[in-house]
């Protein structure tokens, strides 16, 4: 806009004999048509006192840059998109394949219940040491090594998983199951962080929640398949064992599969940047002060320190229910395992659902406190109907709230770390959504084994009601968030530097054949970086 005006300028021959009003070199001409300029020795520089202009995608010139910069969407950002999100889904089946058919493997390994708890538990006991050293690493090293890591090791650990099947073998078991909880240290932080180096603006949000959808179609899949490819025959432990493999073996042969591809599509990043909030950060790697800085502002950012907290409380809610659900599904309702499976399924495709709602609602709105507040507090009234009418005899009742619980539950996934980038932006996504899941692995170990105890030594309706009570204190410390929408922002054009006035008598640029000033206008949108 700025060159078609000096353009046009020249082109008519504006002088301040012919249309504009003479004043000294410096000083301010006012063409008929009411815009003001400043006679600069280098050309005319334009203040336009209009509305703030959204960036074309392609390119757009940013304050202090001689030349627009270029972006550009690439299809390759689809196929790397899809392999993530299928290596994430084996290793969230990997998580939940033993949980959901609890007794089956307590019989099988001579074990009891809390045993096969721990191989759910492990998966967030791990992830806590770790994640500081994970997100260093994606920072330093990129998303193509953090990736190869994540596949690698969850097909290693699948492989492992083939020789344990024998009944005096749950160490080797435990030791398989470790090492897929390491894969998922590389695996949960890259949502966000892939959805910001390959899409644009106005997918970002759904290529998230696309990402994330993979984890929970995994947990899906594992509700729904080991009750079916193992069933309960108490008195043939070797016709278990060879069902168990069967799974096993399955699972090593895909995830082989997906490591291949991973080696194939995934790239460090694009050619060229999808968006302007990709553009502008640096272009070398983070040193480690650098990195250091980031944890330490993350952690002086009060607004995300309530998103930790309270994403950590449903999210770490939602791994509890999920872990313990045979459990509870077995205490109404007598040898339902399938059917315990179908309702974890239902809770998780129901969640799918909402993740792929809300991740085109805010690529559509960026009402990014508004939406985690509302699916937070319908996630709090979903628990509730759910722990409230588990009892009830009517396993359809329980098809249907868990299917209520699941769409809010788990479609607040990706809304929680998309609004964490957007508070927490320039800092890197992997950064910030590690720590959000580490948040979530805390509390989910909390409440896996509070939870836990309280279902067995009272019921499944004290355990539901101790989550209830949680996320009630999670909907109040949502509230208190302060939105700032930083990262989109910068998509935008809108940032500090942008939208305040240089004096006309001492511009702080360099001088150039013209500049476009836009003028200090009231911006309704969050405040920016």
């Amino acid at each position: 806009m700025l060159a078609s005006d000096l353009q046009e300028h020249q082109q008519h021959g504006c002088t301040p004999d012919e249309n504009c009003t003479a004043t000294p070199e410096g000083k301010n001409v006012i063409a008929p048509n009411g815009n003001q300029y400043i006679n600069m020795t280098p050309g005319l520089v334009q203040v336009a006192f209009e509305g703030l202009i959204s960036p074309d995608e392609k390119q757009t010139m940013l304050p202090g840059q001689p030349k627009p910069l270029e972006t550009k969407l690439y299809m390759r950002r689809f196929a790397v998109l899809i392999v993530f999100s299928l290596y994430s889904l084996v290793n969230a089946f990997q998580w939940i394949q033993y949980s959901i058919i609890t007794n089956i493997f307590m019989d099988y390994y001579n074990v009891e219940s809390k045993s096969i708890d721990c191989l759910s538990a492990v998966y967030m006991i791990v992830y806590v040491p770790l994640i500081f050293p994970a997100t260093w690493l994606l920072d330093k090293k990129g998303l193509k090594i953090t990736a190869l890591l994540g596949a690698g090791l969850n097909c290693t650990g699948a492989w492992v998983k083939c020789a344990s099947v024998r009944p005096d073998l749950f160490g080797v078991t435990i030791f398989a199951q470790t090492i897929c909880s390491v894969a998922q240290v590389f695996i949960l932080g890259l949502p966000s962080r892939i959805a910001s180096v390959w899409f644009g603006p106005k997918e970002v949000s759904t290529a998230c929640a696309t990402a994330v959808l993979g984890n929970e179609l995994g947990i899906a899949i594992g509700f729904l398949l080991p009750p079916v490819l193992i069933p309960y025959t108490k008195n043939d432990i070797d016709l278990i064992g060879s069902n168990i493999s069967i799974m096993f073996y399955g699972t090593a042969a895909v995830s082989t599969l997906l490591l291949v591809l991973t080696v194939i599509v995934f790239k460090e990043k694009p050619p060229l940047p999808p968006s302007q909030a990709q553009a502008v950060l640096p272009e070398s790697s983070p040193e480690d002060d650098s990195y250091k800085q980031s944890i330490i502002n993350l952690f002086k950012n009060f607004p995300f320190l309530l998103l930790l907290v309270s994403y950590g409380i449903l999210t770490g809610s939602f791994y509890s229910v999920s872990t313990l659900l045979n459990q509870m599904i077995i205490e109404h309702y007598k040898d339902e395992e399938v059917n315990a499976g179908r309702i974890g399924l239902t809770l998780v495709v129901a969640g799918i659902v909402g993740s792929i709602i809300c991740g085109l609602w805010l690529d559509y709105t960026k009402t990014y406190k508004q939406t985690t507040l509302i699916v937070y507090i319908l996630s709090f009234i979903g628990m509730i109907i759910f722990t409230f009418t588990l009892n009830l005899g009517n396993l359809n009742i329980v098809f249907f709230t868990a299917g209520i619980l699941g769409f809010f539950m788990t479609g607040y996934l990706p809304v929680g770390f998309e609004f964490g980038v957007e508070i927490t932006y320039p800092v890197p996504e992997g950064t910030s959504s590690g720590l959000l899941n580490a948040s979530a692995q805390v509390f989910g170990i909390i409440f896996i084994f509070i939870q836990g105890k309280l279902t067995t030594d009272y019921n499944p309706c004290a355990g539901n009601i101790f989550l209830c009570a949680c996320i009630f204190v999670g909907v109040i410390l949502t509230a208190l968030i302060k939105s700032e929408l930083k990262r989109h922002n910068v998509n935008m054009g809108i940032t500090n530097k942008a939208v305040q006035a240089v004096p006309v008598e001492s511009p702080s640029e360099p001088p150039t054949n013209g500049i476009l000033l836009k003028s200090a206008l009231k911006v309704s949108l969050e405040t920016s970086i």
